[in-house]
């Protein structure tokens, strides 16, 4: 028998379940794999030897995986480094005969499918190891970019557009500055997302604050006294990852995950200090958090459809003989938006960052480039279809069937 089993990994997107979907599918249709199971909370859950059996599941009920937010069959942090980590994982994939893994997640997941493939070649276990993309951060190496992101991009852009309409409307004698906290460990490409609610003639934001740009308090306060005196008040999206000249990060929780990644966390609050102390004015701070990652009901068409493509491609490539790749999308044309995908080699990606390209930043600093919604404005076209019942948005409700433990 030759099996397979799809995991999940790291944070969230909208449109991870899509990619989920996407691969079951395909897996299930597939006359090369027998059954097909998911690792219950990512790869912790396949070295605990905790899978669901999905071949046995009901069609009609894997259908609604794609309108479902969050990890439908659960995500974790977990690091694989140890002898005895590796022993443990192999000992679960002869027993059940997993012939396939697929990986869904974003950096660190890329290193983790990495390893296994590598340790799988030095063992002479017959394993194929596909990842497949997901993190709203945008930061993978070699792919244009990464499904989930466009879909946080469109939650970034309606919120702050829609906010920046509510503090025109109130700021004479109430708030002045608004700041809302973007997602974003590393880069700044989901907080520049904002700049595409400038499409309405009531823009919003004036301001962006990236990663990329070391933040200098003074500049700061300058530029936020200088937009309120102008306009009377001022939006802001600032990245939870601001940084000092130095490197360091401006604002962190002071705990990391297994990957040595510092929480970050709360930069809104700190702006909103600074501001009130130097200018004298009201200031409110919104912290989107996990809204930002995991807005299925206004997840993007565009970004639905290639998670979902990203996934069943995954599997193709297995069948077809591909292992440690990682499916990428190649971007041929922004208008139309043409692109096709490709496989990239796994360790070209793992632990890598792709930063906001300086082209993609205004000279000041403060915003973005037309270059850069250029970029990002495709990504987020067409609304991905919801099923709703009584108002509300119906999910899966999978029998989720436990595989028989066989260690």
């Amino acid at each position: 028998m030759k099996n397979a089993v799809y995991a999940q990994s790291g944070g969230v997107t909208s449109v991870i379940n899509a990619s989920a979907y996407g691969t079951l599918v395909a897996a299930l249709e597939s006359k090369e794999i027998d059954r097909v199971f998911a690792g219950i909370n990512g790869v912790k859950g396949i070295l605990n030897e905790d899978l669901y059996d999905l071949t046995e599941e009901a069609r009609s009920e894997i259908d609604r995986i794609p309108y479902t937010p969050g990890a439908v069959f659960g995500s974790c942090r977990t690091k694989i480094d140890s002898d005895e980590d590796f022993e443990k994982l192999f000992k679960v994939f002869d027993a059940h005969s997993i012939r396939y893994f697929f990986y869904n997640g974003g950096n660190d997941s890329m290193d983790t499918a990495h390893k296994i493939s590598k340790k799988a070649k030095k063992i002479g276990y017959e394993l194929q190891v596909v990842g497949i993309p997901k993190t709203v951060d945008n930061d993978l190496l070699e792919t244009d970019h990464c499904p989930g992101y466009g879909s946080a991009a469109r939650f970034t852009a309606i919120s702050i557009m829609e906010a920046t309409r509510d503090l025109k409307s109130m700021y004479s004698d109430s708030t002045k500055v608004f700041i809302m906290e973007s997602m974003g460990r590393n880069s700044g490409w989901l907080a520049a997302s904002g700049s595409l609610a400038s499409t309405d003639r009531f823009h919003g934001p004036q301001i962006i604050l990236l990663p990329e740009v070391p933040f200098m308090e003074d500049s700061f306060i300058a530029k936020v006294e200088e937009v309120v005196k102008k306009e009377g008040y001022c939006s802001i999206v600032a990245s939870e990852a601001l940084k000092r000249p130095d490197g360091s990060f401006i604002s962190t929780a002071g705990y990391y995950d297994a990957f040595g990644n510092v929480q970050l966390g709360k930069i809104g609050q700190y702006l909103e200090k600074i501001i009130r102390d130097a200018l004298k004015c009201k200031v409110h701070v919104a912290l989107p958090d996990y809204l930002q990652r995991s807005s299925r009901h206004v997840a993007s068409l565009i970004d639905w459809q290639e998670a979902v493509e990203v996934g069943a491609l995954a599997v193709r490539e297995a069948i077809r003989g591909e292992s440690e790749v990682m499916i990428s999308i190649n971007r041929l044309r922004s208008k139309p938006y043409l692109k096709e995908y490709t496989t990239v080699a796994l360790e070209l990606i793992a632990n890598g960052t792709k930063d906001l390209p300086v082209e993609f930043i205004s000279e000041d600093g403060f915003y973005v480039t037309d270059e850069f919604r250029s970029y990002a404005l495709p990504l987020i076209q067409g609304e991905a279809p919801n099923l709703y019942l009584n108002g509300l948005p119906m999910y899966e409700n999978l029998q989720k069937i436990r595989a028989r433990k066989l260690l």
